[in-house]
């Protein structure tokens, strides 16, 4: 059984941008996340911009956190480029926590 995509999402909430105090779903890092019978499971994200100070570190956070989650067996993350990320894509909670107009 495939681990729920709710259930993933909820760890990767755990992990922030140093930089920008929301997590790095509600900034719209996250693309999409599957997961497979076996319990593998490939989180495609994006950084706000390629030289992030962070680079590294994001998305390291990202696995730990998704390896952390019961019944998961194995985490990729892959890093893309396209979309460009851009302010549009952090959610209305994000966006009022920034004080941003939602």
């Amino acid at each position: 059984m495939a681990i729920e995509r709710e259930t993933i999402m909820e760890a990767i909430r755990q992990c922030y941008d140093p930089e920008i105090p929301i997590n790095i779903v509600d900034l719209g890092l996250i693309y999409d996340v599957a997961s497979d019978e076996a319990g593998n499971v490939t989180v495609r994200m994006t950084l706000t911009t390629p030289d992030c100070p962070s680079a590294q570190a994001i998305p390291e956070q990202v696995r730990s956190k998704v390896a952390a989650v019961e019944a998961v067996n194995d985490v990729k993350v892959d890093i893309v480029w396209e979309p460009a990320w851009n302010p549009s894509m952090i959610s209305a909670s994000g966006k009022a926590a920034l004080g941003l107009e939602v």
